[in-house]
């Protein structure tokens, strides 16, 4: 007797779930990396006359953190101050009252920098603008993150006088390295449970982290599985990244990137499970319900001195930094109601 295995019903029925689960793969997939708009592959324009000064501030900033006084963590405490002090006297001398939030950890007295511009017909809603100033232990940290706390220093300078409808929040963290990392001691899951507790309604959060690294060289970008399949091998482009609860967010910034600013970019919405998503100052807004997203040179998937000695300010792509910095401020007015 000739056993049949499949009829032609039972054969149909399996065609029907084979395209119900490819179709929910592609679906999901589409959730997660389709992103609006279209990345810029032109050649690069010449800096404005305000990118050139851009260029210029975040060289000394970047130097002064990393250079003069580089490592900045709980094993050089007194550089760590160092970094704070500096933050905080630009930040006053451009006209800013400076919040500073202390916490202790051992003895020991970190703190957290704000500055704020009210928003005036929604003021309720809040955008922060966020970077960490301390460093890894084995590294001068110049990439890594005084380039993200550099651009947030200059953002607060562009923006101080400004009248957006949004309340604006400009914050330097502390304490994101280890040990402190997505432990409770962390500068940004102390600030973001303080912003919750008081009820803050935060509708956004970009964290600026490792910006400032590129290179057209084949094959330096890399990717946890099984995202090489799908964007660059290089690594000259800027990544926007978030989880999926905040995709919206993520959608409307690239949406907003790419109108505005002639760069590469980059992005994806996926499980906060996946090796770098969380990486940063983002996941401490994440663990409070805020929606938050990273702006990135992915750090490790293509910077090669990422934690090294040799994370030094001469590997630094300042021309590239300020243009990534002056696309962020443009997306920055979008998102708060501010006309150029």
């Amino acid at each position: 007797m000739k056993l049949k295995l499949f009829d032609g019903t039972s054969l149909k029925r399996l065609a029907i779930l084979a395209l119900v689960i490819v179709s929910v793969l592609i679906f999901g997939w589409s959730l997660m990396v389709w992103m609006p708009g279209e990345s810029y592959h032109q050649a690069l324009p010449p800096l404005s006359a305000k990118e050139i000064e851009l260029q210029i501030q975040l060289k000394r900033d970047v130097n002064a953190l990393a250079s003069t006084i580089g490592r900045r963590n709980s094993d050089n405490y007194q550089n760590l101050v160092a970094a704070q002090q500096f933050l905080d006297r630009e930040l006053t001398q451009v006209g800013y009252k400076v919040r500073e939030q202390k916490y202790t950890v051992e003895g020991k007295i970190y703190s957290n920098l704000e500055v704020e511009i009210p928003g005036s017909s929604l003021s309720e809603q809040i955008l922060v603008i966020g970077g960490h100033y301390d460093s890894a232990f084995t590294s001068p940290g110049a990439n890594d993150n005084a380039t993200g706390a550099a651009a947030v220093l200059a953002l607060a300078r562009e923006f101080v006088g400004t009248k957006p409808q949004r309340t604006l929040r400009f914050v330097e963290f502390t304490n994101e390295e280890p040990p402190f990392f997505w432990t409770k001691n962390m500068g940004s899951l102390v600030y973001a449970q303080a912003a919750k507790e008081r009820g803050d309604r935060i509708v956004g959060m970009f964290s600026l982290e490792t910006l400032g690294y590129f290179t057209d060289t084949a094959n330096s970008q890399k990717y946890p599985p099984p995202l090489s399949w799908l964007y660059p091998s290089q690594g000259n482009f800027i990544g926007l990244i978030s989880d999926l609860d905040s995709r919206e967010l993520l959608r409307n910034t690239i949406r907003s990137f790419r109108a505005q600013a002639k760069f590469p970019s980059e992005g994806a919405a996926l499980p906060s499970a996946i090796e770098g998503v969380g990486w940063s100052d983002h996941w401490s807004f994440w663990q409070q319900g805020y929606q938050a997203l990273m702006i990135t040179d992915t750090a490790p998937f293509r910077y090669p001195h990422y934690h090294t000695w040799a994370d030094t300010a001469d590997k630094i792509d300042f021309e590239k930094l300020a243009r990534v910095t002056s696309g962020i401020s443009k997306v920055v007015r979008d998102f708060v109601g501010l006309a150029e």
